[in-house]
């Protein structure tokens, strides 16, 4: 017997979203990242980053950073999924300040964190094909969604499903 290739908590946490992802997702949105939430220099989406080695600050979850003031522009989040609720529920808090973020996730929509905080408070796009990573040969093991999390939007409760040119 095989193990899937999805494994829960000993997946690797650190990994690059695909550029043709990111700058399909910019033509959704009509608009550029200008900061990336949660990076590593080598695999950031924007000029600006939270990180290691981030000269704005390291953890972007932390209690004093405030993601509402990057209002001039569009904020990506590519959270480690296997911790998504606190990243989910700053996306809520920051949001309803003016902050405009799109958070990419596994679909995981029987998840508490998906069905309490995202759904209720998100634009959600379920994303085909599925995403391969960079670094990586084959595609994610699960579908995932890009939930936007922005006071323009208001559009609470709608699923969408979307394919993206990679």
């Amino acid at each position: 017997m095989t193990e899937p290739l999805q494994k829960p908590g000993r997946s690797i946490q650190v990994v690059g979203t695909p550029w043709p992802l990111i700058r399909s997702v910019e033509r959704l949105i009509d608009g550029k990242f200008t900061v990336d939430l949660a990076a590593e220099e080598g695999n950031r989406k924007a000029e600006k980053w939270y990180g290691p080695g981030s000269p704005l600050h390291t953890d972007s979850l932390a209690w004093d950073c405030r993601w509402r003031d990057e209002k001039a522009g569009w904020l990506w989040l590519n959270p480690p999924f296997g911790k998504i609720q606190p990243w989910a529920v700053k996306c809520v808090v920051e949001s309803k300040y003016g902050a405009r973020i799109v958070m990419l996730t596994p679909a995981s929509i029987g998840s508490v964190w998906f069905q309490k905080i995202v759904y209720p408070n998100a634009w959600v796009i379920a994303i085909s094909p599925r995403i391969t990573f960079l670094g990586h040969s084959i595609p994610f093991p699960k579908d995932c969604i890009l939930s936007i999390f922005t006071p323009e939007m208001k559009r609470a409760n709608s699923l969408s499903c979307w394919t993206y040119q990679g």
